[in-house]
């Protein structure tokens, strides 16, 4: 079985429990966007089974017939997800994709250069942090930044909001140091960069080694991701792939990798059974209360104005210069 998955992003004694179970040998390779899977899938399957794309790249690869679809029957576990990942909004009916985790997009920071905590996206582009902040190399992720500071929806096609968030973007280069891979939380852990815009587990992870992080999601809103367990068009071991994602649902499993990667499970069977970490489950950075988990978005498909969006993030890219 072939798995294509983002890097730190599963315990390792999953995939060992895994091929004893089905006597199978799993082969693992990793990106680091969705845009790197989208490429390397979009020419052809190079013989990938099972891949782990975002909320908004699940329809876009549904819309390209890049999927196989689903049999349930083969996934009974899907019972043990909460309501809120059944027939999501990118995927009605979960006919292509089940839920694998989720968190949220924040600023993971150092708290001996914040001399205190801090709740809003605005702390990242104080001069005082000027060339100490990294943004995601992503570009929907950074332009969400700039289109919440300036009270506008993430998912906006205007092309006037679109275009006034790249040079908000471009206007703050002074504060940004590096658009880093999906690899903010080193930088910070190494102490190159004070704040970093990063997904909330990231963070999560390295807390663990250095005491002074410290993850926020902004009071102004932010991005809700969940990441999701899809079968790749073309896959040769399509039943053993759907053994897989059910074995990846059962609450044991779900809570291993919840536990290590610090992300928020969507497993509702092993919440209920006590599987998760107490610490984690009452930690609102990765559970966030009710009134904060309303004011973020999932990051949609934009059709058309993906166009407007590439456009405007080649000339940050340009315009910010790293």
């Amino acid at each position: 079985l072939s798995i294509y998955n983002w890097s730190t992003y599963i315990a390792p004694e999953v995939i060992t429990e895994f091929e004893n179970k089905f006597n199978v040998k799993i082969q693992y390779d990793t990106y680091e966007s969705n845009e790197d899977l989208y490429a390397k899938i979009k020419p052809g399957n190079p013989g990938y089974d099972v891949a782990f794309p975002a909320d908004y790249m699940v329809k876009i690869l549904v819309a390209e017939g890049l999927l196989e679809e689903l049999n349930q029957e083969n996934i009974p576990n899907i019972k043990n997800l909460n309501e809120k990942f059944i027939n999501p909004p990118y995927d009605p009916g979960n006919k292509y994709s089940m839920a694998y985790q989720w968190g949220t997009m924040g600023i993971g920071y150092n708290i001996k250069a914040t001399e205190g905590e801090i709740n809003s996206w605005s702390t990242m582009f104080d001069p005082k942090f000027k060339g100490r902040v990294a943004l995601l190399d992503d570009m929907r992720s950074s332009f969400s930044i700039a289109l919440i500071s300036l009270g506008y929806d993430p998912n906006t096609t205007n092309p006037k909001e679109i275009n006034e968030a790249r040079d908000f973007l471009i206007k703050n280069k002074e504060a940004i140091a590096a658009f880093a891979p999906d690899t903010g939380q080193n930088l910070l852990d190494q102490g190159e960069v004070d704040l970093t815009c990063e997904w909330s587990g990231d963070i999560f992870q390295i807390m663990k080694e250095n005491p002074n992080l410290r993850y926020a999601i902004p009071k102004e809103g932010s991005i809700l991701l969940t990441d999701n367990m899809v079968i790749l068009k073309g896959s040769n071991n399509k039943e053993l792939a759907e053994k897989f994602i059910n074995f990846i649902l059962e609450p044991e499993i779900g809570a291993k990798i919840s536990n290590f990667i610090k992300y928020a499970t969507p497993n509702q069977t092993a919440k209920d059974l006590g599987l998760i970490e107490a610490a984690d489950l009452n930690n609102p950075a990765i559970y966030p209360p009710p009134e904060l988990f309303a004011k973020l978005d999932y990051i949609q498909d934009v059709g058309q104005a993906t166009i407007l969006y590439d456009e405007a993030w080649t000339e940050v890219k340009l315009g910010v210069g790293t």
